[in-house]
């Protein structure tokens, strides 16, 4: 395959439907989580669900990395912003998510100078062109954009850039997905892995899923065809009686990750003692900081940084909707209050965020489960 429509061919999806439900045993009921945000989208943009049968349930999880910041470091963000010396420099994902004193859109509004940008190489450039002034990079994401911003660090070392700074809010996968299993809330009979993550750290590191928890784990692509091939892959393994990390998206997974990209952020960065995820809370391990050999260049040492934790507005129930435990549709505020044009939560700001998918693709989903449940 050389091309993206041969990953949306409708004969061969239909193929790999009537394979999967060849695969479910009688009376059984599966419910398989896919990570990625990125996954949640091609399954309602395409229409996965309504290909597989009944027993079959997607779930999503925590594999946002817009969604997962808390609040209290979208307050701290700001809170640097707001200094009228400083550059902030984010992501266009970021500029809407909503802290407690507003999102970086309504501080851009009332004078902060904040900036949207694709790479941390662009605000690395917007340094080297004001000498005079502070630019922060507030970085976010998995293991997927780590590497970016550290090779960034290096290359501002190199180059003596001393006006640039990063304000690290890069997250890892795997302590995220050990808090969706051990928590009491959620029964999964699998896990449709990350692709993008997996780019950087491989398969390997995912093998303390099924010999720790007795969860199959399948790497998968964000084609319709990859998403329904995963499926097809974990219900053999269960139908089998198997239990192991295997890799559907080879064409980019390799099985040991991408070393440069390690070393990267081997040489720059180091875990943090714990770090808050939105709806998750505090997570040992799970999140990276700069070492102390590039505090000129940490934000976090550069800046008094507020610091606060935020509690999530009541109404929202993003931490739900992260683990899997609710479908958006469930939520109090889903597609009332809570759009992307008025988003309450996180979830519903960024472009991977589930509940943005159910409001973009999912809105038939709803009404008919509506429906449903008040007959």
């Amino acid at each position: 395959m050389r091309f993206v429509d041969e990953y949306r061919d409708a004969e061969r999806a239909r193929a790999l439907a009537a394979g999967i439900a060849a695969l479910c045993g009688p009376g059984r009921r599966y419910k398989f989580m896919e990570v990625c945000g990125g996954h949640t989208h091609t399954i309602y943009k395409h229409g996965i669900e309504d290909l597989l049968p009944e027993a079959v349930e997607l779930v999503h999880g925590p594999g946002c990395p817009v969604c997962v910041i808390p609040m209290g470091r979208v307050d701290d963000a700001i809170a640097i912003a707001r200094r009228p010396d400083v550059i902030m420099t984010s992501f266009g994902d970021m500029m809407r998510v909503p802290g407690a004193t507003g999102s970086f859109l309504e501080a851009k509004a009332e004078g902060a100078d904040i900036r949207m940008v694709y790479s941390p190489l662009d605000a690395l450039k917007i340094a080297r062109l004001n000498p005079d002034r502070r630019v922060v990079f507030l970085a976010i994401g998995f293991e997927t954009t780590a590497p970016s911003t550290a090779m960034t660090v290096l290359r501002a070392a190199a180059e003596g850039i001393g006006n640039f700074s990063v304000f690290c809010n890069h997250v890892t996968i795997i302590p995220g997905i050990k808090a969706i299993l051990d928590s009491p809330d959620l029964r999964l009979d699998g896990f449709l892995g990350p692709g993008h993550v997996s780019t950087v750290i491989g398969c390997r590191p995912y093998g303390f899923i099924p010999s720790r928890y007795g969860k199959p784990l399948v790497c998968a692509g964000f084609e319709p065809l990859d998403i329904l091939q995963s499926v097809h892959m974990l219900l053999a393994q269960l139908a089998e009686r198997r239990c192991e990390v295997e890799n559907q998206y080879t064409r980019v997974v390799p099985w040991d990750g991408n070393r440069k990209a390690l070393d990267a952020m081997d040489r720059v960065m180091e875990l943090r003692p714990f770090f808050e995820w939105r709806g998750l809370g505090f997570i040992s391990r799970s999140a990276l900081r700069l070492k102390e050999e590039f505090v000129a260049h940490d934000a976090e040492w550069i800046f008094d940084v507020p610091g606060v934790r935020v509690a999530d507005p009541k109404a929202c129930q993003c931490g739900e909707v992260l683990k899997g435990v609710i479908k958006p549709w469930e939520c109090k505020v889903f597609g009332t209050a809570c759009t992307p044009e008025t988003p309450i939560g996180t979830c519903m700001v960024s472009s991977e965020g589930a509940c943005a998918a159910y409001y973009n693709y999912g809105r038939f989903t709803r009404e008919r489960v509506t429906e449903a449940t008040r007959a």
